[in-house]
């Protein structure tokens, strides 16, 4: 597991990169950022990032996407949700959530844009999180206990308000 923590790490932090410094500033996590260094500061910081290291747009728009899957994806396989006449594997959680957003960009509720792309990239990414790490342990019931394993697994599925655009 200790494993998959650090793929965790090294995914969230070149999303977060890519997020700093490639995306809007309206951004919940930029916003933040600013709130502290000043937006001067910031966009300097930004201008010769972008300048001394420039990425394809797809990369960009994208890859975080499909980041953000494959760390929840790693945080959720370990467990399940007990209903009453059967459960949930929570493995197949981020692949829903992933595509749900796309529909509700879609559908213009949300945010952001619709992208087949962004689809792609989150069942790519699943796919990896899923099949290429095994983990052999048992599956338990995320509701059942809280421990520190539990909330980095729900806390993983609200980075994504990080990524929230202010209008």
């Amino acid at each position: 597991m200790k494993k998959e923590y650090l793929y965790i790490a090294v995914s969230l932090l070149l999303s977060l990169f890519i997020y700093l410094f490639y995306r809007t500033e309206k951004t919940v996590v930029n916003e933040l950022l600013i709130s502290i260094i000043s937006f001067d500061t910031y966009a300097a910081w930004k201008a010769n990032v972008v300048h001394f290291i420039p990425i394809n747009d797809t990369i960009v728009y994208s890859l975080p996407e499909g980041s953000w899957v494959f760390c929840i994806t790693l945080t959720s396989k370990p467990y399940y949700i007990q209903l009453k006449r059967g459960r949930i594997d929570c493995v197949f959680i981020p692949l829903v959530f992933s595509i749900g957003l796309e529909i509700l960009q879609l559908l213009h509720v949300t945010n952001g844009r619709f992208d087949f792309i962004d689809i792609g990239v989150s069942i790519v990414f699943w796919l990896i999180g899923n099949f290429a790490l095994r983990n052999k342990a048992p599956k338990q019931n995320i509701l059942a206990s809280l421990n520190l394993k539990t909330v980095i697994c729900i806390a993983s599925y609200a980075i994504v308000y990080l990524s929230h655009v202010f209008k």
